[in-house]
């Protein structure tokens, strides 16, 4: 799967102005309906957050992909934050998190949602990139990183 089909580049926020964990999936929420890929942004902000309480997304190496699905959906949407400082997201490996992945698909898209979720897992695994991109100042800078990589493989 090519992340570029499920983001573009006015779903990034950098930084985010949230500073807590709900918070910042809320403004993450925001910023998809923003952009008309969430018809109802708060039965998606349930879903993301009741998925969160059932097992911390913060996956360790200052990464967190908070996911949900959500009907009304169309198609699978992303949105990617980088926190203003490192915050704390109960993440596996106790760190904090730099960047906040955020992903929200139709319930009857389970392949696609797994699938993208291992693509940034992917991602994510190789330090230089990931170094870099919690580096990033701007979300513009975020997405010049993604687009390199993206068309790299």
């Amino acid at each position: 799967m090519n992340l570029f089909e499920i983001l573009s580049s006015e779903c990034i926020r950098a930084p985010l102005a949230s500073v807590d964990k709900r918070g910042v999936i809320d403004e993450l929420v925001d910023v998809l309906a923003a952009t008309g890929r969430v018809t109802n942004p708060d039965s998606l902000k349930e879903a993301v957050w009741t998925r969160e309480q059932t097992r911390t997304t913060g996956i360790g190496h200052g990464l967190a992909i908070p996911h949900g699905k959500c009907p009304g959906m169309s198609a699978l949407a992303m949105a990617i934050g980088r926190p203003a400082e490192p915050l704390d997201f109960d993440a596996i490996d106790g760190r904090p998190v730099r960047l906040v992945v955020l992903l929200a698909s139709p319930p009857d898209r389970t392949s696609d949602h797994i699938q993208a979720l291992a693509r940034v897992s992917r991602l994510m695994t190789m330090e230089d990139f990931r170094e870099r991109i919690y580096a990033a100042e701007t979300a513009e800078e975020i997405w010049r990183l993604l687009k390199e990589q993206e068309t790299a493989r």
